[in-house]
């Protein structure tokens, strides 16, 4: 174990001098400013410090004479009568590598700045000639390729709305986002490859397009066929693939990119949607998310340069698939002129050291993965190696606990490693880390610019040095600009603004440290609280699965208010490991010595797997739901889960 707060890294005065957030700081005047003064004029002064970010990076587009922001949470409003377009701004013309795409295959592909210009320019000119106006939504079915960067681009620089879903989400789960949004184009792959395995989803592309009546046309991306047969992605499908879809044309991809255009861009309102996300959806319709392109254009030039350090030069690869929002995030590195690496494949295929091998062979600047990823390289024992071009690594999607900033700063001395926390609901972190901050194991080192982010008590108090609800209490600019198909903003009040009006409440746990450092503890619904001592999650998981036996686990407070529960933990085992006498002592005697006697589980079981959504979190909340008393096929909805099929092996 590892004590929270042992100091890990601290910047040189190199490091600080050449850091990007400190040229800004210069530019702004503030050179001799401490970043928490500096965060506390970024909240305090918002029109001023978002303002500062539209000039400092050049932004292109209108800013117009209107207010930087008005209005209160939720429906403030942020520059009014300005204009701009986020393609515009991300395929500024430049020199070099645009993006390097990479496959668990072998395949890689580099796209220069021209090329990936020209490319878009023709997939927007298919897409006029396939009717796509302003405020159309386009929906690709796609894996982290080439063409889904291209699509998204040009469907953003024609001011029409780009969503998207990765094509290992099962057929309900892709017709609840995108009918709610209907579509006019789908486009889709006819598989994928992932763990070294072949996927053929051309029979469930053709389900979608069927529950799809507002489609015009469905674009075929023969992927599978053309890796299979030696062809360039982007060649015709063949008729075996297309299918019969009984909405629209079907044409495949070659044809969509068919005819040399101009690269144009639509330039819209600040707030003009640029792309819908969706929330987990563990019960109910999965929510529509919608992102304006001023917000994610403002958001990304400050977050990626000043938190992520990245810029002209730099390489940047953050592991992820276009279902989850760190997609969005990692192509915004063309946003700051850097070069994002697009990988297709499994995290541990066929290594789990691969994505660290990746890294090293891209020449990477700055590498971000899941907190599961960096504990499961440490009870792998990986030694990376070849990263002499990295400067950074981030971590996100959950809490990492302090084993894991140990793991990385022994086995890459020098390399600093920033825990991020955010979600999807922004597209972006609330919380996180900058170079110019010291790393310490457990610890997140600050709060981002630009977001006053405050813990609060059950009585809606800030409170400093203990735990409560993580909170924003002014606005943002990338917060949604609406939920699509909530008229009213009814579904988005009750998302955030139920519990303290005005106040943005994000369903986290954290702790907020003087010096202005935090923990995130998890989700505040599925805190445990035994006798008045409240802890969240992930201190628990800490402890438990840091057991070799153990790969993953789940633990359940069903206590109510005014009345405690029981306690229960479920594990899913390792290959040959058994529920042992020895094994379950092993786990209450560390869990009484390391959390409280309070936090020993009532029970403990062996499940064949831990519920989880396609995104990767665990689902506590329905499992909770499920103990007490809601029937399985109520507690969550099966499509919004990676893996449904083991609901059934908790009951109360």
């Amino acid at each position: 174990m590892v004590a929270e707060g042992t100091l890990l890294w601290e910047p040189t005065d190199d490091i600080v001098a050449r850091a990007r957030l400190t040229r800004y700081l210069e530019w702004l005047g503030r050179a001799g400013s401490g970043y928490e003064e500096v965060w506390r004029w970024s909240v305090d002064s918002p029109a001023e410090f978002w303002t500062s970010i539209w000039d400092y990076f050049q932004v292109i587009g209108e800013r117009g004479d209107g207010p930087v922001m008005t209005g209160t949470m939720p429906g403030a409003e942020w520059f009014t009568g300005s204009s701009v377009n986020y393609a515009e701004n991300a395929l500024r013309e430049r020199d070099g590598i645009a993006a390097v795409f990479v496959s668990e295959d072998g395949a890689r592909q580099e796209l220069t700045h021209a090329e990936l210009r020209d490319e878009v320019a023709r997939v927007r000119a298919g897409l006029v000639r396939l009717g796509v106006r302003r405020g159309d939504r386009v929906a690709g079915y796609l894996p982290n390729i080439p063409q889904a960067l291209i699509a998204f681009l040009a469907t953003a620089s024609l001011g029409a709305i780009w969503s998207a879903g990765s094509p290992d989400f099962g057929v309900p789960s892709v017709v609840d986002r995108f009918k709610q949004i209907e579509p006019k184009v789908l486009i889709a792959v006819d598989g994928y490859h992932y763990n070294g395995k072949s996927y053929d989803r051309s029979a469930a592309v053709n389900e979608i397009a069927a529950e799809l009546p507002s489609l015009r046309a469905t674009v075929w991306i023969p992927y599978l066929t053309a890796a299979a047969e030696g062809q360039p992605p982007r060649a015709e499908p063949g008729a075996a693939h297309t299918g019969s879809v009984p909405h629209g044309e079907v044409i495949g991809w070659e044809g969509l990119r068919a005819e040399e255009a101009p690269l144009e861009f639509e330039r819209v309102p600040f707030d003009h949607p640029l792309w819908i996300l969706y929330s987990s959806g563990t019960t109910g319709l999965p929510k529509p998310i919608v992102h304006g392109h001023g917000g994610v254009i403002l958001e990304h030039l400050k977050s990626l340069s000043f938190h992520q350090d990245l810029g002209e030069g730099d390489v940047f690869f953050w592991y992820t698939t276009t279902g989850w929002m760190m997609w969005n995030y990692l192509i915004g590195a063309l946003l700051v002129g850097a070069t994002p690496v697009l990988y297709d494949g499994s995290a541990t295929y066929p290594s789990p050291a691969v994505l660290w091998r990746i890294a090293a062979s891209e020449e990477v600047t700055y590498f971000g993965v899941g907190a599961p990823y960096i504990m499961a390289s440490l009870k792998a024992g990986i030694v990376p190696e070849g990263l002499e071009a990295l400067r950074g690594i981030g971590s996100t999607g959950s809490p990492l606990p302090p084993e894991g900033f140990t793991w990385v700063a022994e086995q890459l001395p020098g390399i600093p490693l920033g825990s991020f926390s955010g979600g999807t609901d922004v597209c972006t972190g609330f919380v996180g880390a900058t170079m110019l901050h010291p790393i310490r194991a457990g610890i997140i080192p600050c709060r981002s610019l630009g977001a006053r982010v405050e813990s609060f008590d059950p009585l809606g108090e800030p409170v400093v040095g203990e735990v409560g609800e993580l909170v924003l209490t002014q606005p943002m600019p990338s917060m949604p600009v609406m939920f699509w198909n909530d008229p009213d903003g009814e579904r988005y009040r009750e998302s955030y603004f139920d519990v303290y009006p005005g106040v943005w409440r994000h369903g986290d746990w954290i702790k907020l440290n003087e010096d202005g450092s935090c923990v995130i503890y998890g989700r505040s619904d599925s805190t445990l609280n035994r006798g008045g001592v409240r802890m969240g999650t992930s201190e628990f998981y800490r402890v438990v699965e840091r057991f070799e036996e153990i790969t993953d686990s789940l633990v359940i407070d069903t206590g109510q208010l005014g009345q405690e529960g029981r306690l229960l933990l479920y594990l899913t085992l390792a290959e040959g490991a058994t529920l042992s006498d020895a094994l379950v002592d092993a786990l209450r005697t560390a869990l009484r010595q390391e959390l409280s006697p309070r936090h020993v589980p009532n029970e403990i079981h062996a499940v064949p797997g831990i519920p989880r959504t396609l995104s990767g979190k665990k689902l506590e909340v329905p499992v909770r739901r499920i103990l007490l008393g809601t029937p399985v096929e109520e507690a969550a909805n099966p499509d919004a889960m990676a893996n449904p099929e083991v609901l059934r092996h908790f009951k109360p």
